[in-house]
């Protein structure tokens, strides 16, 4: 059942966008109506990553999108976030997948890693032909990622790593992970800091145990990671990796994806209740769209919808300015993410009983932005990191 997507734009935001820009998210758009839309209940229901799609999305330039050289597309940040709109249109999971590959995958890469290995991993990881996962959330640590336990020791030309990483996104069918760890007697004796190093996932010691029982994102592989005693060669530390800022500016470029992919579920979730107020008829044998309560649900979910395209699509701007704040970013994703899920619980009131089934994909959304809205900086961490920025007073 369920209903074919039209645009959501009441502001006429496709008028502050160019005609490359409407181009990246029309291709993006199609793709997932196309590919994504018609497989993605099954996949949710049976707890299955489509990988089939994969090398089309490597081919169509979706990993790493604003990355330049290397086989990447060089997209703008605002191109970038269209296509992660679209992407999460279709399913959160799926977008997160995307996201890792790009944002906590390649951009390390890009970013901290030598020439060697952005020539050996960036081109692969841009086609889909490598699969990569980060690992920085410890079973101890989320929001306070500085305790981590995970420790790399240099012996000889070689560091070896010890520690648990938890719901990590394509551990198990990652070929490289991006290891976050403390290295012992670095840079000085007694001072441990941390570093991030590539561990392909076929070394010995190495292992992921895919978490199951999920309600959430079942779309996507969710991974445990071990590691215990894992050699690799001092030439897979990521040599401009240093301390906890360099894992941070991997989450900042990922949480202002997110920002746009929660947008995406939201259109979903109000074009679902609106194409179905319209078609459903109680009482008078009238639309349910002619009622006033039914007509406030829509008009919230139109009005913050149409707010938080404008703040992703300003912090795009200033991103490609080079002049965006991570305090800004942690405003757009906090809030995106936020109405997202509102809406999506909005919309299943609007559709009644017919919301929980799948049918339609509001309880899908709803279920995997209480994801969303966890990870990548909680609701309420990024509450206080926007707090401490404009008080001036850190709370943590």
């Amino acid at each position: 059942m369920g209903f074919k997507f039209q645009n959501v734009d009441f502001l006429k935001f496709d008028t502050l966008l160019n005609e490359d820009e409407r181009l990246v998210r029309d291709t993006a758009r199609a793709f997932v109506e196309d590919n994504l839309v018609p497989i993605i209940e099954d996949c949710f229901r049976e707890g299955r990553f489509p990988r089939e799609l994969v090398p089309q999305m490597g081919e169509l330039g979706f990993f790493g999108a604003n990355l330049h050289g290397y086989g990447c597309a060089g997209m703008s940040n605002v191109e970038y976030g269209l296509v992660m709109q679209e992407l999460e249109r279709g399913d959160s999971g799926f977008r997160s997948f995307v996201s890792v590959q790009s944002a906590l995958v390649m951009y390390p890469i890009y970013t901290f890693g030598s020439e060697e290995q952005k020539q050996k991993w960036l081109p692969d990881l841009a086609s889909g032909r490598k699969l990569g996962c980060f690992g920085l959330t410890e079973p101890g640590f989320g929001s306070n990622p500085g305790g981590m336990t995970t420790r790399a020791r240099k012996v000889g030309d070689e560091y070896i790593l010890n520690g648990e990483k938890m719901w990590i996104t394509s551990g198990n069918i990652a070929d490289v992970a991006i290891i976050w760890a403390k290295v012992v007697d670095d840079p000085e004796p007694g001072k441990e800091t941390v570093r991030g190093f590539l561990v392909e996932t076929d070394r010995p010691g190495f292992r992921a145990d895919e978490v199951h029982g999920k309600w959430s994102l079942r779309a996507s592989v969710t991974s445990g990671l071990s590691l215990q005693d894992v050699h690799i060669p001092a030439s897979n530390l990521l040599p401009g990796s240093g301390g906890l800022k360099s894992p941070l500016m991997c989450l900042n470029q990922a949480r202002y994806g997110i920002s746009w992919g929660a947008i995406g579920a939201a259109m979903s979730c109000y074009d679902t209740a609106l194409q179905y107020a319209k078609t459903r008829k109680q009482f008078r044998n009238e639309p349910i769209a002619s009622h006033q309560l039914i007509q406030e649900k829509l008009v919230w979910m139109i009005s913050e919808i149409s707010k938080a395209q404008l703040l992703s699509l300003h912090a795009g701007r200033l991103k490609d300015a080079g002049t965006l704040t991570h305090e800004i970013i942690s405003l757009a994703k906090r809030n995106n993410v936020w109405m997202a899920l509102e809406c999506a619980r909005m919309a299943r009131q609007v559709l009644g009983a017919n919301g929980i089934t799948e049918d339609y994909p509001i309880m899908r959304h709803m279920m995997n932005l209480e994801s969303v809205i966890t990870y990548e900086g909680t609701h309420d961490i990024h509450a206080l990191i926007i707090g401490g920025h404009i008080t001036g007073s850190p709370a943590f």
